[in-house]
C-alpha cells in the first residue's frame, strides 16, 4: 500500500529555514504528482506547492519565491525547502501523492507534521 512518510517539521524562528522531507513507498514514484498542503488552526488546508511527474512546479502566492519544492525519484523523495519562514507559516503540513491511470485517480496523503514559527 502506498503510503507517505514525512520529516523535517519542528520550530523555528522567524526569518529561519526548513525543509520538509516526504518518502513514498509501496509505489512507483516517479508516476506521482506530487504536493505540499498546509493547515492551520481554525483555516481550510491550503495549497503550498506542487511538482508533477514531469517536473513542473506550482506555488502559492504566499510562499513564492520563499519556498522550492522538488523531488529526487531515485529516493523516492519529495522536499519543501523553506525559507524566510514566518509566524504565517506555521502549521501542519502535509506530503500529497496523486496518480491518474486510465479512468482512475489514486490519492494519498501523509500525517502531517508540524512546522512552528516563533520566537
Amino acid at each position: 500500500q502506498v503510503q507517505l512518510v514525512e520529516s523535517g517539521g519542528g520550530l523555528v524562528q522567524p526569518g529561519g529555514s526548513l525543509r520538509l522531507s516526504c518518502v513514498l513507498s509501496g509505489g512507483t514514484f516517479s508516476y506521482y504528482d506530487m504536493g505540499w498542503y498546509r493547515q492551520a488552526p481554525g483555516k481550510q488546508r491550503e495549497l503550498v506547492a506542487t511538482i508533477t511527474s514531469a517536473g513542473s512546479t506550482n506555488y502559492a502566492d504566499s510562499v513564492k519565491g520563499r519556498s522550492t519544492i522538488s523531488r529526487d525519484n531515485a529516493k523516492d523523495t519529495v522536499y519543501l525547502q523553506m525559507n524566510s519562514l514566518k509566524p504565517e507559516d506555521t502549521a501542519v503540513y502535509y506530503c500529497y501523492a496523486q496518480r491518474r491511470r486510465l479512468v482512475f485517480e489514486y490519492d494519498y496523503w501523509g500525517q502531517g507534521t508540524q512546522v512552528t514559527v516563533s520566537s
